[in-house]
């Protein structure tokens, strides 16, 4: 079977994640992509988006959260289980709207 995805795309996250999901879901998007050579350029976006969009979200969240490096001197563990839980809120996100849809 043919790879659709370069090497040097080949362990993005969010790539194999969206390709995964035209394919299974969306394959008349897929098939569209692949007939007109633009599906490896819409997988490199999708991930700039999505790294972007989820950097942000962490950012952000963990300003609202209070989670800070005071915290991370102070308690090393919870602030390890509180940056784990905002990573974990802000992969959802990014999965809903930009990579499932």
């Amino acid at each position: 079977m043919k790879k659709h995805i370069t090497s040097e795309h080949a362990d993005l996250k969010w790539e194999r994640l969206r390709l995964q999901y035209l394919r299974k879901c969306r394959r008349v998007l897929y098939t569209e992509l692949l007939a007109t050579d633009k599906l490896n350029e819409h997988l490199g976006e999708i991930n700039e988006q999505a790294d972007s969009m989820f950097s942000q979200l962490v950012k952000q969240l963990a300003e609202q959260q209070g989670i800070t490096e005071a915290l991370k001197a102070e308690n090393q563990l919870l602030w390890v289980q509180q940056m784990n839980n905002v990573q974990n809120v802000a992969a959802e996100i990014v999965l809903n709207e930009l990579i499932y849809c």
